[in-house]
């Protein structure tokens, strides 16, 4: 690569302006021949392709290869300047005119017409769509959110035009957290809320889909909460008139599981029957994980564990999902609810003991995902203490009962004792054994679930080596 001669340039420079003894024509040095442009001219651009080369003093000849190769090159960047003005220069008029559409959108929302209004409403929903963040940023800074919410004031009869501003706002919203949280500043939820009980269905459904997108923004979530608008959504979700699309319900689903995730909506879920359907329709696959997520969410409050404990087979049911190997994020979640549930209170542990939940714990702890297993393994320790507690309590109980007894005689005394703590020996020993054959039986059940789901012969029945080692298993991982 050719060497810049800025040094030479600026001896020569130097010189002109300071003459030297050396100077010609009386001390001024001439610069402007030919070949001394050309060396100005190449030092200045720098010309790293320039294959010119110069000696000290000599300046004489330029090959004409190299005139045309430099002319070429000239020409080649000077293309490529012209190219990137001219993109740069329709991306400006580009840009230019997309501004002067969007204020002529702004410009009919600000007008009285109502039929022009709601067809700028539509492009607004469309570009905000089709267009990008940009184009949503822009519109909100041009002020279209107060205009669109405007149009849903209730005086407003036409649903068309209703329904065309609540999808714009919708996709005003995508992406974007400060458009959210404009369209609730300005106070479009209660306006929304307004107009829940309007005739046609399509008005409701887009409101939902509103409180979906603007439900996930934090900010918004005590806000819509404490609006009445969780009622509505649990009225969408439940659908007892049948007016509801399948997308509706899921909207409101999923709207209610992010109001839940703030502790202050959770007093509000509580008032309305939401636990009760979340819990009976654990069952639906399509829904039962959301379903799960929510109940997750509102068991970490007391009044929550106590809403899900007061539903009727409410641990029998989560125990089910315990089983659904095609669903691992399902079990996760329902382990999660009994395992909070077993440590928080003793009346469900109780119900848990009595309806076989070790069996199923069992099977989880050796076929659940590894967060499951941790899962069924808390709750199996939390069930195996608060037994070991019983039998605490009640030893206790026996051995006071046996110190207090009257005292007839030393020597009798000691046998009365003596037998008496062998009798409670023999207790020990009987409480003992009935743990042992509970979780026996519940390791059998599950090998023949295990046998059951491979597709075994039905005749199959574990071997005595399996028994044996099932009980040896017993004695050591649950003795008490």
């Amino acid at each position: 690569m050719a060497k810049c001669h800025r040094n030479d340039v600026g001896s020569l420079i130097l010189d002109h302006r300071h003459p030297t003894k050396n100077s010609t024509s009386g001390g001024h040095f001439r610069l402007w021949n030919s070949s001394l442009r050309r060396i100005i001219f190449d030092a200045v651009s720098c010309g790293g392709t320039s294959r010119y080369k110069y000696d000290d003093g000599d300046t004489s000849s330029i090959s004409t290869t190299g005139r045309k190769e430099k002319h070429a090159e000239n020409h080649k960047s000077e293309k490529k300047l012209s190219d990137l003005l001219n993109v740069e220069e329709n991306e400006t008029e580009a840009s230019k005119r997309k501004e002067e559409e969007l204020r002529e959108v702004v410009k009919e929302l600000e007008g009285e017409d109502w039929v022009r209004k709601r067809m700028a409403a539509k492009r607004v929903r469309i570009m905000a769509k089709e267009e990008g963040l940009e184009v949503r940023r822009t519109l909100a800074m041009l002020g279209v959110i107060p205009l669109l919410v405007g149009m849903l004031d209730h005086d407003n009869e036409c649903v068309e035009s209703q329904i065309a501003s609540l999808y714009a706002l919708l996709n005003l919203g995508i992406g974007n957290d400060a458009n959210k949280a404009a369209i609730v500043k300005v106070g479009a939820v209660h306006k929304m809320l307004a107009l829940i009980d309007s005739p046609d269905s399509s008005v409701c459904e887009a409101i939902v889909a509103n409180f979906l997108g603007l439900s996930a923004l934090d900010s918004n979530k005590p806000i819509i909460g404490s609006s009445g608008a969780i009622p509505v959504l649990v009225r969408t979700l439940q659908d007892l008139d049948n007016k509801h699309s399948t997308q509706a319900k899921q909207d409101a689903l999923r709207a209610l599981y992010n109001l839940s995730i703030t502790p202050t909506n959770i007093s509000f879920i509580l008032e309305t029957d939401l636990v009760s359907f979340l819990v009976n329709s654990t069952g639906d696959m399509e829904v039962s994980e959301r379903t799960l997520s929510i109940l997750s969410n509102l068991v970490s409050t007391p009044e929550g564990r106590k809403a899900i404990s007061a539903v009727r087979d409410a641990i029998p049911i989560m125990m089910d999902v315990l089983s659904w190997t095609d669903s691992p994020q399902c079990q996760e979640k329902a382990s999660y609810i009994l395992m909070i549930m077993a440590h928080k209170s003793y009346g469900d542990r109780h119900t848990m003991i009595e309806a076989g939940i070790a069996s199923s714990l069992l099977e989880l702890t050796l076929f659940g995902t590894q967060l499951a297993q941790k899962r069924a393994s808390r709750i199996l320790e939390c069930l195996r203490l608060d037994k070991g507690k019983q039998v605490s309590r009640r030893y206790r109980g026996n051995l006071g009962a046996t110190v207090s007894a009257p005292i007839c005689g030393s020597s009798s005394s000691f046998t009365k004792t003596e037998g008496r703590s062998v009798e409670d020996e023999d207790m020990m020993s009987e409480e003992k054994k009935a743990v042992k054959q509970l979780v026996q039986q519940s390791l059998q059940n599950n090998m023949r679930k295990i046998v059951k789901r491979a597709n075994l012969r039905h005749d199959f029945v574990p071997s005595d080596r399996f028994t044996s080692f099932t009980s040896s298993l017993t004695s050591k991982s649950l003795a008490l």
